[in-house]
């Protein structure tokens, strides 16, 4: 792979730990998820906690391994074989992780983020709401408090984990502040009394991890459980961009994996099937398309390890902001493509289940949409470009002046 000379030696050492993982589940549980015969597959978070694969940034005192943003791309990426449902599962570790990590106090640290490293507490999110998709602040779970509780009201839809969950960052309006930006507060909100599953989606693919839509009916909220407790409130357009690293990433570098899975499988069909008296890899129609997928997935990873290198190194929020949304919209589009040619190779037989190829493919589709759509991610990425770029001095060579007509500067008319 093209990040192979830039892996460490532990970032070698935890590849090889979590393929070992990946190949320990089961192969029914797969197929018993995609049948949705399963509703959340806690036995495979309890698993990757037992081996120490969960949360792996978060630091040692929680039971983290306290590895760079690079160690987790290396490890998202095996996961992401398993396709997008266990994928999913394994990253809300990381994502909700986060919130309690970066925001969160002492006193929920040890109550959640700690159980959840060891598998033993099911975490997931609700940000999305039936009527406001990709407009965060247009959401309209409302929390109302009265003294040292909050009750809240509202909707949350496509939550994976809907079903079997043990907490759900929860992110709603305070009621008393007209500003949705200063108002959006983050809860953690544990499954109990007005906490209802009112649908589970049948979904095109990702199966099995319990994706629904929760109602909150005057679910009652200690002021202890706001993320970071009463100092808090109103602390939740602070915790959805910071999520908003670990939503997209984890999303790169699981793409990853998956286009990976499709195209071995693709390539091994090709050096084994033979028409027109020789194998059809020895097509260009074939082979080409081999050789673009490689090509798609190194830049993937090139990119997505460059990226969580500039996570680590810090600075200027919306470069890195920038960064984030390229690996996600690239990896994704890139998996999608990927997929699609691994189907094409196989032709008919790739749109059967002799083959997981159309599995993948179903999987694959989704993550172009959450956690922000790739339309979404081109909006950022260019608002983040041209605010860096009005505020740079020109550097370098002047190269619109080599032209030979740059001298007629009346030409060069802006304004109407």
């Amino acid at each position: 792979m093209s990040i192979q000379a830039m892996l460490t030696d532990n970032e070698l050492q935890l590849r090889a730990q979590v393929q070992d993982f990946v190949a320990s589940v089961p192969r029914q549980l797969l197929l018993d998820m995609d049948a949705d015969k399963v509703s959340y597959p806690q036995e495979f978070l309890q698993e990757a906690g037992r081996r120490g694969l969960l949360g792996l940034r978060f630091a040692p005192r929680y039971g983290g391994a306290g590895l760079p943003w690079t160690s987790e791309m290396v490890a998202l990426e095996e996961v992401g074989v398993l396709g997008t449902s266990l994928g999913c599962l394994y990253s809300l570790v990381s994502i909700v992780g986060e919130a309690i990590d970066k925001f969160g106090t002492e006193a929920q640290k040890k109550k959640y983020l700690v159980p959840m490293i060891a598998g033993e507490l099911g975490v997931a999110e609700g940000l999305t709401e039936p009527r406001g998709g990709s407009d965060f602040f247009a959401a309209t779970t409302r929390a109302r408090r009265e003294g040292d509780v909050f009750y809240l009201s509202g909707q949350k839809r496509f939550v994976v984990g809907a079903e079997g969950a043990d907490l759900f960052l929860i992110y709603g309006k305070v009621e008393g502040e007209d500003d949705p930006k200063k108002a959006m507060t983050a809860f953690l909100v544990e499954r109990g009394p007005g906490v209802e599953v009112a649908h589970v989606y049948g979904l095109m693919g990702t199966r099995g991890g319990g994706t629904g839509r929760i109602v909150l009916k005057n679910a009652p909220v200690p002021v202890e459980n706001v993320l970071g407790g009463a100092a808090g409130v109103g602390n939740g357009t602070a915790v959805f961009n910071q999520m908003m690293i670990p939503e997209r990433m984890t999303s790169a570098g699981a793409a990853v994996g998956m286009g990976r899975a499709a195209i071995e499988i693709a390539a091994r069909y090709a050096d084994r099937r033979r028409a027109f008296g020789r194998k059809i890899r020895r097509f260009e129609g074939v082979s080409f398309k081999i050789a673009e997928s490689l090509t798609l997935l190194d830049a993937a990873r090139a990119l997505n390890y460059a990226t969580a290198r500039s996570i680590e190194a810090g600075g200027d929020a919306g470069k890195i902001r920038r960064l984030v949304s390229e690996s996600k919209k690239f990896s994704t589009e890139a998996a999608w493509e990927v997929v699609n040619h691994a189907m094409q190779i196989l032709g008919g037989i790739g749109y059967t289940n002799i083959f997981p190829v159309e599995k993948l493919l179903r999987d694959v589709r989704l993550i172009t949409i959450w956690t922000g759509t790739n339309e979404i991610m081109n909006l950022v990425i260019q608002h983040e470009f041209y605010r860096e770029f009005a505020k740079k001095p020109p550097r370098g060579r002047n190269v619109e002046a080599d032209a030979a007509g740059a001298e007629f500067e009346e030409e060069k008319e802006y304004n109407e």
